[in-house]
């Protein structure tokens, strides 16, 4: 399927150029760098923005298919690839730089935003910062319109919306190699950021924890947890590192400035200290300068 759609893209072709570089690959595990073909293009539209001119390009490869804002000069602004036979897409914006607590980054465009996991120590291959996840199913809407990106306090964008046609063949390419990877017995999985922690997918149960003494509670969501209280009954999402230990699991991150680590450790019979309900784990919690303890069970 694949292939029949990368021929279709070619009848556009207006002209060709040279392999798309390093920048634009997939982790070196799945790329075969020395054999993949040139990259066909589909015509760039130019757009006038600030006083220079941008355009959009379209390349598609035996790597994946790569939606790419130029400048005049040709330098990237961002870049959105999407690899072959994978559930994956990649977002990549140079000038953004590697923030050592942050490991989200945004992209969309009008009121749709999805977010991705990015690396720290930022992108050595293609430099700045690349946030990856798996292919959103609302894609078509994340790139339908003025694109924007956010990494912590940097954005970039909003910036000209792709030409349709361009989205479009960047899209059905980014579903097809995803509906591919299914099928080839590669699980497409879930498309939230929580379930990734650099480029290992975790699995990890859902869980509940409540406290007493005073109130809080959490969901848990791979590395994710959303902490509650009654000043905050809808909840503050916290992104954490997850980590397995001997005796429980851990989840480190910051609230407010602050240190947040909640771990786990088996105790059936855990009580909450306000009803008869029993729990299998119990849940230290450090927020605020505080430790809280609680009890947690699956969802």
């Amino acid at each position: 399927m694949r292939f029949g759609l990368i021929a279709a893209v070619a009848l556009l072709v207006a002209s060709c150029g040279s392999r798309e570089d390093a920048a634009d690959a997939p982790p070196a595990a799945t790329v075969e760098a020395q054999s993949s073909p040139a990259p066909s293009r589909l015509p760039s539209t130019p757009h006038t923005g600030n006083g220079s001119a941008e355009r959009w390009d379209l390349q598609s490869s035996g790597e994946g298919i790569t939606l790419a804002l130029l400048a005049a000069e040709g330098s990237t602004t961002i870049r959105l690839f999407c690899p072959s036979g994978e559930n994956r897409l990649l977002v990549n914006v140079p000038d953004f730089r590697p923030i050592g607590s942050e490991e989200r980054l945004s992209f969309g465009s009008g009121g749709d935003a999805g977010a991705l996991v990015a690396d720290t120590r930022g992108d050595a291959q293609r430099g700045g910062v690349s946030g990856i996840g798996d292919v959103p199913d609302n894609l078509a809407a994340l790139v339908g319109g003025r694109l924007s990106a956010s990494y912590g306090a940097q954005t970039s964008g909003p910036h000209p919306a792709p030409p349709q046609d361009l989205s479009r063949a960047f899209v059905a390419a980014c579903s097809e190699e995803s509906a591919e990877a299914a099928q080839a017995g590669r699980p497409a999985g879930s498309t939230s950021a929580c379930l990734m922690q650099g480029r290992e997918r975790l699995s990890v149960t859902p869980h509940r924890a409540v406290g007493t003494e005073p109130f809080w509670a959490a969901r848990i969501e791979g590395r994710c947890v959303n902490y509650s209280h009654p000043d905050d009954q809808d909840g503050t999402r916290v992104w954490t590192r997850y980590a397995v230990g001997p005796d429980g699991d851990t989840w480190s991150g910051t609230l407010g400035g602050q240190r947040f680590v909640l771990r786990t450790r088996v105790e059936p019979g855990c009580s909450d200290g306000m009803s008869d309900k029993r729990y299998t784990l119990a849940v230290e919690l450090m927020v605020h300068g505080e430790r809280r303890r609680g009890c947690a069970e699956p969802i």
